[in-house]
């Protein structure tokens, strides 16, 4: 089952639960799926891949916001945020363990043949290509920073 239809699905299980929190976060990435369907150039398709691209992007977006929230104090907003962020990490794969990403950077490094921190580029462009979904851009950064210094 594709994604979207997959998020259709959860929509209607969620109102029968009168799971408040699952139903808005599903109706929210309903909501950008059908923006990036009707986009010009979609063709009014949108891939699984592009669709879990997009949910990543929510997740993020969340993870952010809730930081923002526990900076200035507001709790209550940032663990409402984090729920929703957790309904949203069910659609996406697994993420690799911090052990898991560096035995793949360590492999990635040995391929592109990088020596030092000049050469962050060339393995960031490998790296984020083939751990996308798996890692979070920023962990994988912090980690090639680490290991090419």
């Amino acid at each position: 089952m594709a994604l979207f239809d997959q998020i259709s699905e959860d929509i209607k299980n969620a109102m029968k639960a009168k799971d408040k929190v699952a139903l808005e976060t599903l109706r929210n990435i309903k909501k950008v799926f059908l923006e990036a369907k009707t986009a010009p150039g979609a063709n009014d398709t949108l891939t699984d891949e592009a669709a879990l691209k997009l949910i990543q992007k929510l997740t993020k977006q969340g993870k952010d916001a809730a930081e923002i929230y526990k900076q200035q104090g507001r709790e209550d907003l940032a663990e409402a945020e984090l729920a929703q962020v957790r309904v949203m990490e069910a659609y996406l794969p697994k993420q690799m363990s911090a052990e898991e990403l560096e035995a793949a950077l360590k492999a990635i490094i040995a391929e592109v043949g990088a020596a030092g921190p000049s050469d962050m580029g060339k393995v960031m462009g490998v790296a984020t290509k083939k751990l996308a979904g798996l890692a979070e851009g920023r962990a994988i950064s912090a980690k090639v920073k680490e290991l090419l210094a």
